[in-house]
């Protein structure tokens, strides 16, 4: 796990240490403390010992049953008997160094034991449905809860207990690991009247799975807001926190947000997995054409850069990157941010506090003292803070923001809505980089097909080089990938203000005059960027007219 950057030095170390103080098993100990996923070490333990390792897909319907064998030892021991023949006896072992329990199961069962080995989590949940009660890993956590709890109940130091227990801990944890598990990016834990909802976005589409019943949700949501230090007597105000948290050996950052709703409060967790993320242009989607075009941007001594599109777009990842391109010794870096989402190395991120009057144009009128070259606003909210940036364009610096806009086009109409000079717009503005994100095909499923003439045709497919033949693909589910998708990447177009554009902004043309201008001179649409991926096989046409459409 060293050599593939699974674990690091310092952490084996660390569990080295505990051990000798404490004892038990390193392997054990390593998941324990979050340090390595359960996954980890099964697919290590697979290298090392040449053994299949078998995932719940690869489960037989049906378990060999054995009187003389307990549910107990299987369950303790986490051994899963798969299949037998006359001499052998095959198992799936979350633990395959384990002899003692291999050679108690041969003289058991009176064959000789071949071991394989499956994810400790698994291989509990398929003792539970082969030869339990069927239950899931959740439906087990919840059995050990305590009677019911009652959501209005005033005693908050009972509440405080409640989300303190075991059970409770394991659930709350149950429901973190599985996000990290399937890629998701929020979780959402909404009460209604019956039941409690979780749900996680994945891939930027929400999918329901499995919940806690209705009677833990205090305990549940008071048990997230302890986590983020947010007041749990508080229950008629909306709430802001922040989680640090460990999950399969990866660093999680999570930022919570709760709101009263009818029947209790609804909190929404956003993921940040800050060790997985790569800021890097290639890896956002950017291709050669509109990366050139964007850097070029960048290297501009001053003006101000915008990157529009609605929430959850990717438009902080972006100017992340862009920062991070930016950082050099030679360059101070200064972000006013709401919330700051990743801490930048090198770079001084200001995280903005309305309560206290640390508001975005409070806060950039300090950074303007800072002495700053780069400066990154979370947002452009309001004329006051439009107006600073100008203002710190004029003066000699880079500013880089974020707008809520529809098209590259429309940011340089909403800036003037702002009430923001049009003269003043056209000397500072040098980009607008309009985005969003589609869902990535999976490599190893998808099916490509080949459009008909007409269709292409009416999709505008011809407006990107005439061919004898338009190949697009589409998803292709199976069990282990059940939409066919695996992660995201974005869309794009990016206007450059040339001199004809300024003209036609001096003149107040509206958003559809300046962008078909932009077009003209070579700007390719979001929706022509969305079409080129499909026929690189990156997404399909149905993502791409899900966040955008032809114009």
């Amino acid at each position: 796990m060293l050599s593939s950057n699974r674990l690091k030095a310092a952490d084996l170390k660390r569990a080295e240490t505990y051990q000798e103080q404490n004892g038990g098993d390193l392997v054990t100990l390593l998941v324990r403390l979050g340090l390595v996923s359960e996954r980890d070490v099964a697919e290590a333990e697979a290298h090392l010992l040449e053994l299949p390792l078998v995932r719940t897909a690869d489960l037989p319907d049906e378990a060999p049953e054995f009187p003389g064998i307990s549910v107990r030892f299987l369950k303790q021991n986490l051994i899963l008997p798969v299949s037998e023949t006359d001499d052998e006896l095959t198992v799936v072992m979350a633990n395959p160094r384990d002899g003692f329990a291999a050679q108690a199961l041969a003289m058991a069962s009176g064959k000789q034991i071949v071991r394989q080995v499956g994810i400790a989590s698994e291989v509990e949940n398929g003792i539970e449905k082969l030869l339990g009660g069927g239950r899931s890993a959740m439906g087990q956590i919840v059995e050990r809860l305590g009677g019911e709890s009652d959501s209005d109940a005033e005693d908050i130091e009972h509440l405080r207990d409640l989300a303190s227990e075991a059970p409770v801990i394991r659930l709350v944890n149950l429901i973190l690991q599985r996000a990290v598990e399937a890629r998701a990016s929020d979780i959402h834990i909404e009460p209604f009247e019956n039941r409690l909802k979780v749900r996680y976005r994945i891939d930027g589409v929400l999918q329901e799975v499995e919940a806690p019943p209705a009677s833990s949700t205090a305990a549940v949501i008071s048990r997230v807001k302890i986590m983020a230090k947010l007041n749990i007597a508080e229950r008629r105000l909306p709430q802001d926190g922040r989680i640090m948290h460990r999950v399969q050996g990866k660093e999680l950052d999570l930022r919570v947000s709760t709101v009263p709703t009818s029947h209790g409060e609804s909190v929404v967790m956003r993921i940040l997995d800050r060790e997985s993320i790569v800021f890097d242009f290639d890896s956002l989607g950017f291709d050669d054409h509109i990366r050139k075009s964007f850097v070029k941007a960048l290297e501009m001594p001053h003006g101000i850069i915008l990157v529009t599109g609605p929430t959850g777009s990717g438009k902080t990842t972006t100017l992340y990157t862009a920062l991070s391109a930016l950082n050099t010794p030679e360059r101070k870096i200064i972000t006013v941010e709401d919330p700051v989402e990743y801490q930048l190395e090198g770079i001084n991120q200001i995280q903005a506090k309305a309560s206290i009057g640390l508001d975005f144009s409070h806060a950039l009128r300090a950074i303007v003292r800072q002495d700053p070259d780069v400066i990154m606003i979370g947002e452009m909210r309001d004329l006051e803070t439009a107006k600073i940036a100008i203002q710190s364009a004029l003066t000699g610096h880079l500013v880089l923001s974020t707008v809520h806009t529809n098209d590259a086009a429309s940011g340089i109409t909403r800036m003037l809505d702002m009430g923001v000079e049009d003269y003043l717009l056209t000397s500072t503005v040098n980009a607008i980089l309009a985005q969003r994100l589609v869902r990535t095909l999976d490599p190893e499923t998808r099916e490509a097909y080949e459009l008909l003439p007409e269709v292409a045709a009416e999709i505008g497919l011809e407006k990107l080089g005439e061919r004898e033949r338009y190949t697009v693909y589409r998803p292709v589910a199976n069990e282990e990938n059940p939409t066919g998708y695996r992660g995201r990447t974005t869309i794009l177009e990016l206007l450059t203000m040339t001199d004809p554009v300024r003209r036609l902004v001096m003149q107040h043309a509206t958003s559809g005059e300046i962008q078909d201008l932009a077009v003209s001179e070579g700007m390719r649409t979001m929706y022509q960027d969305g079409l080129n991926k499909c026929l690189q096989g990156v997404t399909t046409l149905d993502e791409v007219l899900r966040v955008t459409q032809e114009s």
